[in-house]
């Protein structure tokens, strides 16, 4: 199966300010392999592309003074299937995980997980250990945090879950929180999620977060905030939270004027406007 995925924004500069951007899909993933995309800046500009420590794709640019016009495009294969569900995995020992596993136990800026550890083990502590605990907590989350807007950037995960309300970036924040809370590895994601085989979201088209847990040996992918297997994940990045994957960091004086966003099921023989 294929899905196209994308964005458009309109930024306005009162000067030249550095920018950062992070929107464009990983090459291959276990989500997606990345068949062709395209991007454009108008004015046109100079981008630099470069890798961050997590392997995400940035851009990085001056913005010039007055409007900046951004185009991203591409069109990706994905799996014909939902996201697995593998009930029985068990968790993983401390002492057994790989090297670079061991910093996604620890508390993040966004996911204070040393401040949840009495509620963590209370509400989930009884549950098998492993994917089942796992699945616990995003049915507690799904159930008992509304979802709605609110929150902003600097809303971290305790917050969401004292107000009980958040968007998919709290409720993978909150996901993430409670798992190192019960000492299993967890990232935060973010990506680009289409409507296939599910009924249509009312709320606008945006990026959307979810997250993934290490189980016997591999990450694994869950979502709080539908709660339910979904196809077509595109990734966009990955990281401790959202500070690492924040989609735009902006150095200066700049504001978001407008922005679109798509993900949809793409048929080979559509016109997309998509270039190699």
């Amino acid at each position: 199966m294929q899905v196209k995925i994308g964005c458009e924004m309109v930024y306005e500069s009162v000067s030249p300010t550095p920018m950062v951007m992070l929107v464009s899909a990983r090459q291959e993933t276990m989500y997606h392999h990345l068949l062709r995309e395209t991007h454009r800046f108008t004015p046109d500009i100079p981008v630099h592309e470069y890798k961050d420590e997590f392997d995400n794709p940035m851009w990085r640019f001056l913005a010039p003074p007055g409007q900046l016009h951004i185009f991203y495009d591409a069109v990706a294969e994905v799996p014909p299937t939902s996201d697995p569900q593998l009930f029985d995995l068990p968790g993983a020992f401390i002492q057994n995980l790989p090297d670079e596993v061991l910093p996604y136990l620890l508390p993040s800026r966004h996911c204070q997980s040393d401040l949840v550890a009495g509620e963590a083990w209370e509400l989930f502590g009884s549950v098998e250990w492993g994917w089942k605990q796992v699945q616990a907590v995003c049915d507690w989350l799904h159930s008992n945090v509304v979802y709605g807007k609110g929150s902003g950037p600097s809303t971290s995960g305790y917050e969401a879950f004292q107000a009980r309300q958040g968007v998919c970036r709290d409720f993978a924040h909150l996901g993430v929180m409670f798992c190192r809370a019960l000492s299993i590895p967890a990232r935060y994601v973010c990506g680009y999620l289409p409507d296939i085989n599910v009924p249509p979201d009312p709320t606008p088209m945006d990026f959307h977060a979810w997250f993934e847990v290490f189980l016997d040996g591999a990450w694994r992918t869950f979502d709080a905030r539908h709660n339910i297997p979904r196809t077509g994940r595109v990734l966009i990045g990955r990281g401790r939270d959202a500070v690492d994957v924040a989609l735009v960091t902006t150095y200066g004086n700049t504001s978001l004027n407008w922005i679109k966003v798509w993900a949809d099921e793409y048929k080979a023989d559509q016109t997309d406007g998509v270039s190699d």
